[in-house]
């Protein structure tokens, strides 16, 4: 792992249940993008209230993933390298999931330092903005504490 993402996995690991996280995109724009995540992802929460998606259950429940480590939604199997990145202290900042979500095997690689690491998400986002916009979105329906 990089100097750079240990420093901000220490920084948002101290910042507690008190984080205020980044979120810079347009949530509107990032509902509309959303659509392209909806074939895998749901967004339900607690309550069981379907907020986006259609029950999709291939890629895990996306609420409250702002802020959330990375692998921790219970009873949904991740790939083990994506494990490995949450018990290292990936958390989903803006700036993490933007990167993951535009090239997920590339970037497990570069965060595990594992050439050999692999993310079970096929799907890239190709635009940096819609990623962006992605996450003002998911941030909208909630946000980890």
């Amino acid at each position: 792992m990089t100097s750079k993402l240990a420093l901000a996995a220490a920084a948002v690991l101290a910042a507690g249940p008190a984080l205020a996280l980044d979120v810079s995109g347009d949530a509107a724009a990032g509902e509309a993008a959303f659509r392209q995540c909806i074939t895998c992802h749901v967004v339900v929460d607690d309550a069981g209230e379907t907020l986006a998606g259609r029950n999709a259950k291939i890629g895990p429940n996306l609420y409250k993933v702002p802020g959330r480590h990375a692998g921790e939604v219970e009873d949904f199997r991740y790939s083990a390298s994506m494990t490995q990145a949450g018990e290292n202290g990936l958390v989903w900042i803006e700036e993490e999931f933007v990167k993951y979500v535009q090239d997920p095997t590339a970037y497990l690689r570069d965060y595990l330092g594992d050439s050999k690491a692999r993310g079970a998400m096929t799907h890239k986002v190709r635009k940096e903005q819609e990623a962006i916009d992605i996450y003002a979105y998911l941030a909208s329906l909630g946000i980890h504490e």
